[in-house]
């Protein structure tokens, strides 16, 4: 059974060397949207999320929604346990995959083939694991004998498409999508649709940040507002993204 239990839960971002009106600071400040905390007059901490409480059961399918600062990847890393929160308490139960970072890992001097279990061990498979899932993978991937070369002769593309591969290849109780990924032409994309979208559906729990309203409500039930680090609305898909682009729009 897939859950997360977030309590009290707040997220403070050091900006180190920081001044009160640097270039870095202003860029900091509107790229976050969060709330700056002043210590002797100079900013020095965004707080990306303040006073947390999200509770997420298995079943949940839920879209977090806001502007960007708002704290939707800051609440995907901290399930992920990327970032640690400054104050409160964060459980999760279940085994968690991340789709935010899938290039992660990757060694551009190893090939495709190599990159598959170099990547699949970090992802937690073991060896019988990866050798399993290698020709699916290498099948998703389209890059066919280019797997037998390193990847830095690969376009992006064809390292993207690799690496979504192998990020698809798992099956997590809990899986945390931040945005969209980029998978090359447009007849990949048509392809890496499917997978992603039965990936997706095999996720006992799934949290995703995004601006699409088209992704939200095609793979969420359930959305929450997000705005400068707080929680603003907790509901129906359909109910919070009204309200948010009322309020924006």
């Amino acid at each position: 059974m897939a859950a997360i239990r977030m309590e009290h839960v707040t997220v403070e971002i050091p900006i180190f060397n920081a001044k009160e009106r640097s270039l870095r600071s202003n860029i900091v400040s509107a790229a976050t949207g969060g709330r700056i905390k002043s210590e002797g007059g100079k900013k020095r901490n965004v707080r990306a999320i303040d006073d947390l409480n999200l509770h997420l059961e298995n079943g949940t399918r839920v879209g977090l929604i806001g502007h960007n600062g708002a704290g939707k990847s800051t609440i995907l890393r901290v399930i992920a346990g990327i970032y640690e929160p400054t104050a409160g308490t964060v459980d999760v139960q279940g085994s968690v995959a991340t789709m935010f970072d899938i290039g992660f890992g990757m060694d551009e001097d190893a090939t495709g083939w190599e990159n598959i279990n170099l990547r699949g061990r970090i992802l937690g498979h073991s060896p019988r694991e990866i050798k399993a899932r290698a020709n699916d993978i290498a099948e998703a991937s389209e890059l066919g004998e280019y797997l037998d070369m390193p990847i830095r002769t690969y376009s992006s593309g064809m390292t993207t498409r690799l690496a979504f591969a192998i990020s698809t290849s798992i099956d997590p109780d809990i899986l945390l999508v931040d945005e969209g990924i980029g998978a090359g032409d447009a007849a990949f994309l048509a392809r890496a649709k499917v997978r992603m979208q039965q990936f997706v559906g095999g996720a006992n729990l799934l949290v995703v940040a995004s601006h699409s309203d088209d992704l939200l409500r095609e793979w969420c039930t359930t959305g929450i507002w997000m705005e400068h680090g707080k929680m603003r609305m907790h509901g129906e898909i359909e109910d919070v993204l009204r309200a948010y682009h009322d309020a924006v729009d």
